[in-house]
């Protein structure tokens, strides 16, 4: 793509013939709701202060399309005016498309990625023995651990073996075990939309995109909708330790969602997720272009088994969550060195799509650079009472 997209290149293969809610920034206003609709985007934000309000409701995809408001723009200027270099702050952008929600994601839920996990942890996060270690644990393993299935009678023979072996890992725990690992990616209000920047920690020298669905649920458990993420990861530091997962998956910046969120309704529903082929391509301002897909159906726990380990009476969110199911993307060919893989360049542009959910864009920098995170809860709360939506 090489540059920031217009609505044709963002909107889903429909275009606007889904249910699809967003947010924007409205100067002098704050964050406002839209739906996006054929003419452009309206502000919803009188009827529905939150995305979280809209997800509460019992048909959110049905109010969304009855719900009026003000045509505030175009989506080609509002995309437009998003990415921060050329910004004109008068003007509205782009948001990420959820507010209240918590932000959880669940790892190690694809066999690729969940051998790559093991690889870090192998080499402590260096990435000049990754190569090494790969094929070690390819032997161990074998080919066929793709078709087990997790917390199986099968699966924990394996696990015995590999114990016995002295190759057992906290990845293959989560991987093929009965539990998912399921973290908290980012805090409330602190992922950023599709044009925004994303962040890197300065000091990584091993990361990577992971590109992903998303699916928002509701404080009941129930799932509304979808949308796509990043969730930026930084290898060397969680290889050194599982323990460090914090500090390599939240960082300013390092959660990305969008473009906008798709509501279920018929024609768009959880097997639309089950069945959906996630693109990712890589483009650096050095020339360098990765490309790659992930196929849902490759996961190894479903989904909807993913949303019953995250909420239910053992653990409530009462504004609803939105969950991250994973990736197989796992690049290992070298951009750089000899032997050291894949890792971010400064600059480099990140495009997710698939046709369901359109087409999500970030820019990489590092996370120091990239705006900081100033707005929070309180913040938007004052914004909605100023503007009388609350």
């Amino acid at each position: 793509m090489n540059q920031w997209p217009d609505a044709t290149t963002t909107l889903p293969a429909d275009g606007t013939g889904g249910a699809l809610v967003g947010r924007v920034w409205r100067p002098g206003l704050g964050p406002s709701v839209v739906a996006v609709r054929e003419d452009g985007l309206h502000d919803i934000t009188t009827t529905f202060p939150t995305v979280r309000d809209l997800c509460e409701t019992p048909d959110p995809a049905e109010r969304l399309r009855a719900a009026s408001g003000e045509r505030i723009a175009g989506l080609d200027e509002v995309l437009a005016n998003t990415p921060l270099d050329g910004r004109d702050p008068r003007r509205p952008w782009l948001l990420a498309p959820v507010d209240l929600q918590a932000v959880k994601a669940a790892g190690v839920t694809f066999v690729v990625s969940m051998l790559e996990r093991v690889i870090e942890e192998r080499v402590r996060g260096d990435a000049a023995g990754a190569a090494e270690a790969r094929e070690r644990i390819r032997r161990l393993v074998g080919d066929d651990v793709a078709s087990l299935r997790p917390g199986s009678n099968e699966a924990a023979a394996l696990k015995e073996i590999l114990v016995a072996q002295g190759a057992w890992s906290q990845y293959l725990e989560v991987g093929i075990g009965p539990d998912a690992e399921i973290f908290t990616k980012a805090p409330v209000l602190a992922a950023v939309g599709s044009g925004a920047d994303a962040g890197v920690h300065a000091a990584s020298r091993w990361n990577n995109p992971e590109p992903e669905v998303v699916l928002a649920v509701s404080s009941t458990g129930a799932v509304v909708g979808a949308t796509l993420g990043n969730d930026v990861n930084l290898r060397d530091v969680e290889g050194r330790s599982a323990l460090l997962l914090p500090q390599a998956k939240d960082n300013n910046a390092s959660a990305a969602l969008g473009p906008f969120l798709r509501l279920f309704e018929p024609g768009f529903r959880i097997d639309d997720v089950r069945r959906a082929t996630v693109t990712l391509t890589v483009e650096g301002a050095d020339g360098y272009r990765l490309d790659a897909e992930s196929s849902m159906a490759a996961i190894s726990r479903d989904p909807l088994d993913l949303v019953a380990q995250l909420l239910g009476p053992h653990h409530q969110y009462p504004d609803g969550a939105v969950l991250y199911l994973g990736t197989m993307f796992a690049p290992v060919e070298d951009r750089d060195a000899p032997g050291q893989g894949f890792t971010h360049h400064d600059g480099d542009l990140v495009t997710i799509a698939t046709p369901k959910l359109g087409t999500l864009v970030n820019r990489i920098r590092p996370s120091e650079a990239c705006v900081p995170w100033t707005f929070g809860i309180a913040d938007l709360m004052r914004a909605l009472v100023a503007r009388g939506a609350l």
